[in-house]
């Protein structure tokens, strides 16, 4: 058997003296979880109070730190079977493991068991290990922590697979969490990156087909997530044997939920996708200007220097439309592009680019410009009745 021997050392009721004395129950399998996690939980709420290291707790908080002091060395009439395969148990035909997670406010948990049976039929189950762990001070949604339990379990799993000597033929996952089993079957929808890594790791460790619905009332790692006291501990049969049912065939098993409606789009966690706005170019580019000059002449005078560009590109490409048509069709074509850019080439070296200038027209131009790409962007409505009735055409 595997039992605790607990001698309760003389500490302060401080934080460093209660740290002390949780830390001194040596649990390596997590086999007495539900009975620690209060004593873990009162120690986050005293540092979330601000409680010093060697301030004396009082209040609501020492009333509980001396309850579950009390009941402490009442944890070695607890014990449990230090091997998994009962004394003539024969040959076993099926081996199993079971792992089931839940969450609560205060925390998050898991459990497992090994799940034997023999050629007569006969089944026996053992826990193979638990895990209890507080929230966290930053606030998490259920959830959010009823799927980072399953990602332990998915992890816990794993280990206990490499490391028990037993051929395993088949691990199951129990939730009673709706949430996650919608999460982990989806096939379509984004989540966020908190949930998107956690059903990741899940997938990645386990099948679809694995997840199974339990009832809350008959999960055991319910016990892990919200802790027991000493006298509920040690009465608790299902924390060492697992839930009756295990202990039943197969077809007696409660009924598989993991068929499920298809995640709504409201959901908190779903990634929302982004609309998508198709402008033209222009309009873009005009808008991304405007957005730059916080002065009205600078911008003019940008939008200036834009126009002029373009009629100088719409000139030069006239001419060189002009200078291709002014050579003889008989000139060979390769012949008939050099003859064009040497033609084009002497054009452009007379051209004196450092005098230009904005003139008058270009400004006004500018002005209109902007004027109606502005009155086209937020007053289209109004211009569309205008150009109905009176039949008007913006240029």
């Amino acid at each position: 058997m595997l039992g605790f021997k607990i001698i309760v050392q003389d500490r302060p009721t401080t934080r460093r003296g209660i740290l002390s004395i949780v830390s001194s129950i040596y649990d390596p399998l997590g086999l007495v979880s539900p009975f620690i996690l209060p004593a873990r939980i009162l120690l986050q709420s005293l540092w979330q109070q601000g409680s010093g290291w060697d301030r004396p707790i009082e209040g609501a908080g020492l009333q509980v730190w001396h309850k579950w002091l009390s009941g402490l060395p009442k944890l070695e009439s607890f014990s449990v079977a230090r091997c998994y395969k009962p004394k003539h148990f024969g040959e076993v035909l099926s081996c199993q493991v079971h792992n089931f997670s839940d969450a609560s406010e205060q925390g998050y948990g898991m459990v497992s068991y090994l799940r034997l049976v023999n050629k007569r039929g006969e089944i026996h189950c053992s826990i193979l290990l638990g895990k209890s762990r507080v929230a966290p001070l930053k606030k998490v949604t259920i959830p959010r922590m009823e799927l980072t339990a399953a990602t332990l379990s998915v992890r816990m799993n794993e280990k206990l697979k490499r490391e028990l000597d037993y051929n395993i033929d088949k691990s199951y996952f129990w939730t009673d969490s709706m949430s996650v089993l919608r999460y982990i079957t989806n096939e379509t929808t984004r989540f966020h990156t908190f949930v998107s890594n956690r059903v990741s790791t899940i997938r990645e460790g386990s099948e679809v087909s694995q997840w199974r619905y339990i009832n809350t009332k008959l999960n055991p790692a319910d016990d892990a997530s919200r802790g027991l006291i000493i006298t509920d501990f040690i009465k608790c049969k299902r924390w060492v044997t697992g839930p009756d049912f295990l202990w039943s065939p197969e077809s007696e098993w409660p009924e598989n939920q993991v068929v499920l409606e298809r995640i709504h789009d409201e959901d908190p966690e779903v990634k929302k996708l982004s609309n998508v706005v198709l402008i033209d170019e222009q309009s873009s580019f005009m808008s991304s200007l405007i957005s730059r000059f916080s002065s009205w002449m600078s911008l003019k005078r940008t939008v200036g220097w834009i126009l002029t560009g373009k009629r100088n590109l719409q000139h030069w490409a006239n001419l060189r439309k002009q200078v291709r048509e002014s050579i003889s069709a008989d000139v060979d074509p390769k012949k008939q592009e050099q003859l064009v850019d040497d033609k084009m080439r002497k054009m452009r070296s007379r051209v004196n680019l450092k005098s230009a200038s904005l003139d008058i027209d270009i400004l006004q131009e500018a002005e209109r410009c902007i004027v109606t790409y502005v009155q086209r962007r937020h007053f289209q409505d109004e211009l569309d009745i205008l150009l109905k009735g009176l039949h008007i055409t913006i240029a």
